[in-house]
C-alpha cells in the first residue's frame, strides 16, 4: 500500500513538473516576416524561432497559440497563454495592463506610399491632408491617430497590416504607417507597379519585448536570462541573419 502511494505521489510530482515546464506562447500570425501562418496552419517567422530558442534555453516546452492582435492582451490576461512573443512594443499604456521583459529587438515606424505619390516627407504637416491606413490596437495605429489624425489626416484602422496594404494598392489610401522591418518585407513583395518607402518617422524608436501577466516575475526573469543567453551564444544572431541579413537587436 505504501509503495503504491509513493508511486502515485511520484507520478503527480512528475506531472506537475511537466506542466510547470510547458510555456504557452501567444503569437498573432499575421505580421511577416516576424510571424505568419503557412498553408498547413503552422506558425513561422522570427518571433516563432526566437520563442522556441528561448524555451530551449529555459528547458521548457513551447506551445504556440495563434491569436488575433486585437484580442491578444485580453487572451493573456484570461490565461489562454502565459506570454506574448509577437513583436509587441513596450508602451506606457500597455505597461499599465501587462509586464514586459527586456527587449529582444528594437524597431521604428515608417511610411509607404504609391509609386506616383507627390508626398515628400513623413511629418504631420506633410501628411495632414492624406488618407492614412494602419493596424488597429498597434503602436502604428496609435501613432497615426495621435499625430496624423490630430493634424487633420483621415486615419483608417484595419485588423491586419495586409488589409491596409491592399487598400493602398487599390488607391483607397494615400499612405500606410507600419513598423519598418515588416513594411520593407511587404514592399519587396508588392513594389512593382505599386508602392515605395516614403521614409522613417523620426522619434518613433521602440523596444519590442515579451509581455506577461502582471506580477509574473519568476517567468519574466527566466525570459530575461534566456534572452541574454541566446545573445551570448550566437543563437539570436543566427536567427536574425536568416530573416534580415543583419543583427536587428
Amino acid at each position: 500500500m505504501l509503495k503504491s502511494m509513493l508511486a502515485v505521489t511520484a507520478l503527480c510530482a512528475i506531472s506537475a513538473q511537466a506542466q510547470a515546464d510547458t510555456i504557452r506562447i501567444g503569437i498573432e500570425g499575421a505580421y511577416p516576416p516576424f510571424n505568419a501562418v503557412d498553408a498547413s496552419g503552422k506558425l513561422y517567422g522570427f518571433d516563432v524561432d526566437i520563442a522556441n530558442a528561448l524555451c530551449e534555453k529555459m528547458q521548457a516546452q513551447c506551445v504556440l497559440v495563434a491569436q488575433d492582435w486585437d484580442g491578444i492582451i485580453p487572451a493573456l490576461m484570461a490565461r489562454k497563454f502565459d506570454a506574448i512573443v509577437s513583436s509587441m512594443v513596450d508602451t506606457e499604456e500597455r505597461s499599465r495592463r501587462v509586464d514586459f521583459t527586456e527587449p529582444y529587438y528594437r524597431t521604428r515606424l515608417a511610411v509607404a506610399v504609391p509609386n506616383d505619390s507627390k508626398l515628400t516627407g513623413t511629418s504631420a504637416d506633410e501628411l495632414k491632408d492624406s488618407v492614412i491606413g494602419a493596424q488597429s490596437s498597434s503602436t502604428q495605429g496609435m501613432y497615426a491617430e495621435d499625430v496624423y489624425g490630430k493634424a487633420g489626416a483621415d486615419v483608417r484602422l484595419y485588423p491586419t497590416p495586409d488589409e491596409a496594404g491592399t487598400d493602398l494598392i487599390s488607391g483607397r489610401l494615400d499612405a500606410i504607417v507600419h513598423d519598418k522591418f515588416p513594411l520593407l518585407e511587404w514592399l519587396e513583395k508588392n513594389s512593382e507597379g505599386c508602392c515605395k518607402l516614403l521614409g522613417d518617422i523620426p522619434g518613433t524608436e521602440g523596444d519590442t519585448s515579451i509581455a506577461l501577466r502582471k506580477g509574473d516575475n519568476e517567468l519574466r526573469e527566466r525570459f530575461n536570462k534566456a534572452i541574454k543567453d541566446i545573445r551570448a551564444d550566437g543563437t539570436y544572431q543566427k536567427i536574425s541573419e536568416h530573416y534580415f541579413g543583419a543583427d536587428i537587436y
